[in-house]
């Protein structure tokens, strides 16, 4: 769940480390001994620079349907169409899509009591309001269930995942396969709506009969084109009954009648608190709402300059990823994607960032006259606002997993040639990264890196993209 994690003292002494993040895992003898007591979690301090990420997200929106995030009623999830002709005009927020648009969604049936295994089906339905054919293209899309498509079963923190066969959760799954760019094929290449009609962009079931305890989750995502406007929507019904008891997924005209007659899904989540509030308790909440940004695009360079000068030997600097508010890593960067409409009840903006897609370019150059060993690594510092001096780790690691997910690093290895290198990661809170890179660089050198993750839903921001040079 997105919740302000607020950092807990669980050690008794904060511990100042070595400055070398990327080489913790390995080199044992850079980080002090810690007394393995216990009941005692101690906090090390590694001092360094945490530095805003350069670009910025793109304007393109993203429906992005997550709350609630379990759902035990039938109703309307999310619905970005006009309030005419709605019994519940409330529950529809007038907000129409053409051209590039995406399609987010997060949700899952829990049986409600007294035990209900019927399946929930998640629908997507699309309007065209013109009276000409629209065309929606299909250009990426993937949606998994936990169970079996890609359950959490354990798995180590590093795994090089270039076959795209390693994933943990439907979150993870459906974010790997859109990096891919892969379109699933559930999925059609085209939709064609015809003048002033409805078509399914998804009809898809969430089963829990067979589970134990009966509880089962879906994640999605998908990337649209339409040559004309449309209005969409997001809709819960359980499945419908055939003459001999079997079930069938709901028709088209049944999701219809549910977006003109239903009320929102419940139970609904937790009250979000307003985003001035500067004391108490903070609840970031849900999202169910229409955000502007898809894709975040930086290129990461020194100020003024076109190169990104690697640390000093020994050194490292570090760019947040996924920043949020009460969570900027000193930065005061806040990388939310806003809302251009959302229900009251929910998160007044996306916190997470889930399903954005991270484009970062690093243009490396070691400016010294010295050959020198660049490392870059994903890691899962302990969350912070107000600057602390560096970055933050706990040792031993607690269980929870903050961070389960795919990235991409692309370079030019030391002989020159062009290596694309897909890693599987797991984090726990307040987990070092080991190196996605490793970099030798020559007096002079220079050597573009190119890093690019989807961020996955079911994990915890934020997490950082550290650049160290050994010693």
């Amino acid at each position: 769940m997105l919740k302000a994690f607020l950092v807990s003292l669980l050690a008794t002494n904060v511990v100042v480390g070595s400055p070398n993040a990327a080489n913790a895992d390995t080199d044992n003898q850079t980080v002090p001994k810690l007394a393995q007591a216990a009941n005692q979690r101690q906090i090390i301090l590694e001092p360094q620079e945490m530095r805003p990420l350069r670009g910025s997200l793109d304007n393109v929106p993203m429906f992005n349907s997550n709350s609630p995030e379990i759902v035990q009623t039938e109703g309307i999830l999310l619905s970005a169409f006009p309030t005419a002709g709605m019994a519940h005009p409330k529950a529809h927020l007038n907000f129409p899509f053409e051209g590039r648009f995406d399609l987010f969604t997060h949700h899952i049936s829990k049986a409600p009591p007294p035990e209900d295994l019927r399946t929930l089906y998640i629908g997507a339905i699309a309007y065209n309001p013109t009276d000409q054919p629209v065309t929606i293209d299909v250009l990426q899309a993937a949606s998994y269930l936990s169970q079996p498509d890609a359950p959490f079963y354990d798995a180590p923190n590093f795994s090089l995942n270039n076959d795209g066969a390693t994933y943990r959760g439907p979150g993870d799954r459906a974010m790997l396969d859109i990096l891919r760019g892969r379109r699933q094929d559930i999925f059609p290449a085209q939709i064609v709506i015809p003048p002033r009609q409805y078509q399914m962009l998804m009809n898809l079931p969430i089963p829990v009969k067979e589970l134990e305890p009966p509880l089962n989750g879906r994640s999605g995502l998908s990337r649209l084109r339409s040559d004309g406007q449309v209005y969409v929507a997001t809709l819960s019904l359980y499945a419908r009954l055939n003459a001999d008891g079997s079930e069938r997924a709901p028709s088209l005209e049944e999701w219809i009648n549910i977006l003109k007659t239903g009320e929102l899904a419940k139970p609904r989540d937790v009250v979000p608190t307003p985003p001035d509030l500067t004391e108490g308790r903070f609840e970031y909440s849900r999202v169910a709402g229409v955000q502007l940004g898809s894709q975040w695009f930086g290129n990461l360079t020194d100020r003024d300059s076109n190169d990104l000068a690697i640390p000093q030997a020994g050194a490292s600097y570090s760019y947040g990823l996924s920043l949020l508010q009460y969570g900027t890593m000193g930065t005061g960067q806040v990388q939310t994607a806003p809302l251009a409409v959302r229900y009251p009840d929910t998160a007044y903006s996306a916190h997470g960032n889930y399903g954005v897609q991270y484009n970062l370019t690093l243009p490396l150059h070691n400016p010294t006259d010295k050959t020198q060993t660049v490392v870059l690594a994903f890691q899962n510092p302990i969350k912070y606002d107000k600057p602390v001096g560096g970055l933050q780790f706990f040792e031993p690691l607690p269980d929870d997993v903050f961070f389960r997910g795919s990235v991409r690093a692309r370079f030019r290895d030391d002989n020159g040639i062009p290596q694309t290198r897909y890693v599987h990661l797991k984090l726990r809170r307040g987990e070092r990264g080991k190196p996605l890179a490793i970099l030798t660089m020559p007096a002079g050198d220079r050597r573009v890196v190119q890093f690019d993750f989807l961020y996955p839903a079911d994990a915890t921001p934020p997490q950082v993209l550290t650049v160290t040079t050994k010693p």
